[in-house]
C-alpha cells in the first residue's frame, strides 16, 4: 500500500467552449469570486484558496484536469519517488500554474489527467455576496474506461477508501477523508465527466439555490430528493455547457476507523455500512432526468 495519502479535491479544472458564459455563471448564479485571469484562464475560488475552479478557453468542452491537495507528510519529491515504484509516471511542474508553486502531473487509468500538490495561496478572497455561494466543492462523479483499474488505482495508489455502489460494478463511490465520497466512478467505455457537486448549508439553503436557479433560467431537473449511497439530499442541473450540476447537503459521514457511517434517523439499518444499493433515490421518486445515462 502507498504512503501517499491526498485529502480533499481542491478544484476542478474546465475546457470551455464558451468561457465567458461559464465565467458568468460560477460568478453571478454559484457566487463564485474571480481571484485571477492569466493568459485567457479565469481562476475562481470559494472562499478561501486561490482557485477551486478554472475555466479555460477551448475548442471543445471537456475536464482539462483534477486537483488534489495532498497531507504534506512527504515531500512531493518522495511522493515522485514512491509513484515510480509502482510504475507511475509523474512529472514535476514548477510555477506552471497561479495558486500553486509546485505539483506532480499524472494520469489515472482512465486518462484524467491529476495534479497533486501540497500547498495552494490561501488567497482568501471571501465568500460571495450574491448567488448560491456553496459552501465547499463537494465531489466529481466521471464515467471512466479501464474502471476497475481506475478504482484500485485511487485505493492503492492515493488511499481513497471504498464506500458504496449502486448496482454491481456501476457506480462505486470512494473517499479521502469523512465525506461518504469524493469520488464516484461510473463504469463505461469512455472517460467524461458524470457530474461535479457542491455542498450547501442546510435545507433552507436548498430551496433558496432551487429558487435563484430558477431566477437565473436554469431548471432543477432530478430532485429534490434523499440518495441512497450518501443520503444526501440532492438536486442536479445544467450549466451553460450542459455539464450536470449537482448541489446537495446532509451528506453521510464516513467513520473509515469503524467502518460506518455516523448514525442518521434516516438509516434503514443501524450501524449503516457500505452496501450495494439497487436504486438512486431514498423516497422513491422518479424525475424525467435519468441520472445513471446523463
Amino acid at each position: 500500500m502507498s504512503n501517499v495519502k491526498v485529502f480533499r479535491l481542491a478544484y476542478v479544472d474546465f475546457s470551455a467552449k464558451n468561457a465567458g458564459a461559464m465565467v458568468d455563471y460560477y460568478t453571478h448564479t454559484m457566487g463564485y469570486r474571480v481571484t485571477e485571469e492569466k493568459d485567457g484562464v479565469t481562476y475562481l475560488s470559494n472562499g478561501l484558496d486561490h482557485h477551486n475552479i478554472v475555466i479555460t478557453p477551448a475548442e471543445e468542452k471537456a475536464i482539462r484536469r483534477y486537483g488534489y491537495q495532498l497531507d504534506g507528510q512527504m515531500t512531493l519529491e518522495k511522493v515522485q519517488e514512491q509513484l515510480h515504484s509502482q510504475g507511475i509516471a509523474s512529472s514535476m511542474k514548477i510555477d506552471a500554474k497561479p495558486g500553486i508553486s509546485r505539483f506532480l502531473e499524472l494520469q489515472d487509468p482512465a486518462g484524467n489527467v491529476l495534479e497533486i500538490f501540497t500547498e495552494m495561496e490561501q488567497t482568501a478572497i471571501g465568500f460571495g455576496s450574491s448567488g448560491i455561494v456553496p459552501l465547499k466543492l463537494g465531489h466529481i462523479a466521471f464515467y471512466a474506461k479501464n474502471f476497475k483499474e481506475t478504482i484500485k488505482f485511487y485505493q492503492e495508489v492515493l488511499n481513497f477508501a471504498f464506500t458504496d455502489q449502486i448496482g454491481v460494478d456501476f457506480a462505486n463511490f470512494l473517499t479521502c477523508n469523512t465525506d461518504h465520497h469524493v469520488i464516484n466512478i461510473v463504469a463505461s467505455e469512455e472517460t467524461r465527466l458524470h457530474h461535479i457537486a457542491f455542498q450547501l448549508k442546510d435545507a433552507s439553503h436548498q430551496y433558496a439555490s432551487s429558487d435563484l436557479l430558477a431566477k437565473h433560467g436554469r431548471p432543477v431537473l432530478w430532485g429534490p430528493s434523499r440518495h441512497t449511497a450518501g443520503h444526501n439530499i440532492a438536486t442536479y442541473h445544467h450549466d451553460p455547457e450542459e455539464n450536470v450540476v449537482e448541489l446537495y447537503t446532509d451528506m453521510d459521514v464516513f467513520i473509515s476507523e469503524l467502518g460506518i457511517f455516523e448514525p442518521r434517523p434516516w438509516h434503514e439499518i443501524l450501524p449503516q455500512k457500505p452496501k450495494v444499493w439497487e436504486a438512486l433515490s431514498a423516497w422513491g421518486t422518479e424525475f424525467e432526468l435519468d441520472l445513471a445515462k446523463v
